[in-house]
């Protein structure tokens, strides 16, 4: 079974990957791990990706769909993965699509793990991080003991910008624009399936192993 993780930042699709993994054993694939490993082993898929990186361009579809089949093609792979990372946009979809029918493959879920915007803020947003110990907190979900001082080091915490509510918005705008015609695009196909991610993460974790479940 392959399977597409969909969801917008802060949706938790790390999280529930990781619990799908443990609970299923379907291999977790992102790209970005994909990319620092290939890099990292020197390999010619590598070298390539990294004359893009050092560059700050992005890397061409071909190129990582040609990781993301290399990945595919190993012995924990056989039965199927999820993917986290790509597609990214209808296009990529579609050169996904033709490259596993290719091998005989095709995807049979993507599955859109759903939070609302002002939810999504909120998690996203109350993040704080000491800029001496790297330690994480959340004003809501995990506070310092004392409010902006953290509880290893005592230094003063500070936000990330990218953290900062009003930058959090118009991310979460940018990457809906790019998710509404890529869920368009599995709906068509009936391969389209909606998560509410704003309950606990182990009611979510039940939904996504229960996706699995019916199609195995």
């Amino acid at each position: 079974m392959y399977l597409i993780l969909l969801g917008l930042p802060g949706a938790g699709k790390g999280t529930q990957a990781a619990r799908l993994t443990q609970e299923t054993g379907i291999p977790h694939v992102t790209t970005g791990e994909l990319f620092r490993e290939h890099i990292r082993d020197g390999t010619e898929l590598g070298q390539e990706a990294k004359h893009y990186y050092d560059a700050g361009r992005l890397v061409p579809n071909e190129l990582t769909i040609g990781m993301l089949l290399e990945r595919i093609s190993r012995p924990d792979c056989r039965n199927g993965c999820m993917f986290d990372g790509f597609p990214r946009n209808v296009t990529q979809a579609q050169a996904l699509d033709e490259a596993l029918a290719a091998d005989g493959r095709h995807i049979d879920k993507a599955i859109y793990i759903r939070v609302a915007a002002d939810e999504l803020v909120s998690r996203l947003a109350g993040r704080w991080t000491c800029p001496q110990c790297a330690a994480v907190y959340h004003e809501v979900n995990q506070p310092p003991q004392q409010a902006g001082v953290c509880d290893a080091c005592g230094s003063r915490l500070t936000q990330r910008e990218d953290d900062k509510p009003e930058v959090v918005k118009t991310r979460l705008q940018v990457n809906m624009e790019q998710l509404d015609p890529l869920m368009n695009y599995y709906r068509t196909q009936g391969k389209l399936v909606e998560i509410d991610g704003q309950r606990d993460p182990d009611s979510v974790a039940s939904d996504l192993i229960g996706v699995v479940k019916a199609r195995a």
